[in-house]
């Protein structure tokens, strides 16, 4: 089988040492190529040339939910065709690896790339539905071009939580968990919506549902994990489903307080629930809109701000070796 080895030498996670070490039990069976990104969009850019280039059979990805995104959005540039385009397959690098870790890939890279192995063996692959964002017609953000993502998106107060650590990031902070809660802290006291929110969301053949403060849209279960702690926002969400979404209409400090405790209790039965907060199962189409520029962000990667998001749930569009 030729494959594309896409490695982020950036990864937070993995050595050289451990890259060659990945990329020598690979080699041993698969005709490998590799390539090392060099700048963002770049794996995109690779993928979509593998997929394109008709010899490539196999995708591996090795490093973060970013670098994952990015092959992902090459491999489907001209749309999903699981039985013509190339499959994927992840080896985990970055921080969380919510992708890798809900198809039940290894965290550790060196476990991931010998079951990556016995997959290829056993000729095992599972068909995954995947979320598409857009700009929507007629609005400011209608020339936003479409992007995939594989796990989740948010539109609102978590995507200014990831903005302010992509901030620390490109200052040279390590992306950690305790970062995260510290920025947490830190956009709840800067949130100028927080008791009136100004998202509302549309979709057809139902009322809409209004003055949401954040929106959270899940392509799978779970959300993101805390360490190893999985958080269930959608519980139900799933891979064999079209999206999920959790709306919170109010982030009062002690609705954050309870919303945040029942997200750190959460379990593949139990999510967040409350007067405050909607939750909403398998969505094909729905669009949400704000009254002011939120930020927005799509598998932890913030895209700038946007007043207006169109998603479409897309079932079995993308071959995955597990």
């Amino acid at each position: 089988m030729r494959a594309l080895l896409v490695v982020n030498p950036a990864a937070t996670t993995t050595s050289g040492r451990t890259r060659d070490v990945l990329i020598h039990a690979l080699a041993s069976d698969l005709k490998l190529d590799v390539a090392m990104t060099e700048y963002r969009g770049h794996a995109r850019d690779l993928a979509r040339q593998a997929a394109e280039g008709g010899e490539t059979e196999l995708v591996v990805a090795l490093g973060g939910d970013g670098t994952v995104n990015e092959v992902v959005n090459g491999l489907l540039h001209h749309g999903p065709a699981p039985e013509a385009l190339p499959g994927l397959a992840v080896v985990p690098g970055g921080s969380t690896n919510v992708f890798a870790r809900a198809l039940g890939v290894p965290n550790d890279p060196i476990e991931a790339t010998g079951a990556l192995l016995d997959a290829l063996h056993r000729r095992t692959e599972r068909t995954v539905g995947l979320g598409l964002a857009s700009g929507t017609p007629g609005t400011n953000d209608g020339g936003v071009p479409a992007r995939w993502f594989t796990f989740c998106a948010g539109f609102g107060f978590d995507a200014g939580v990831v903005g302010r650590v992509e901030q620390h990031r490109e200052r040279g902070r390590r992306s950690t968990h305790s970062l995260y809660v510290r920025q947490v802290l830190r956009q709840f006291l800067g949130e100028p919506h927080r008791t009136q929110g100004t998202i509302t969301l549309e979709r057809e053949g139902a009322d809409p549902v209004h003055d949401l403060v954040l929106s959270i849209v899940c392509n799978t279960a779970p959300w993101t994990y805390l360490g190893n702690r999985p958080v269930y926002a959608a519980p139900a969400a799933s891979f064999d489903t079209a999206l999920d979404v959790l709306g919170l209409s109010r982030l009062s400090t002690a609705a954050v307080a309870r919303y945040a405790t029942q997200l750190l209790m959460s379990s593949p039965e139990r999510g967040p629930r409350g007067k405050h907060a909607v939750s909403l199962h398998d969505l094909t189409d729905f669009t949400l809109h704000s009254q002011v520029p939120l930020p927005f962000q799509m598998d932890g990667d913030h895209l700038g701000l946007r007043t207006s998001v169109t998603f479409t749930g897309v079932r079995r569009a993308l071959r995955v070796i597990v």
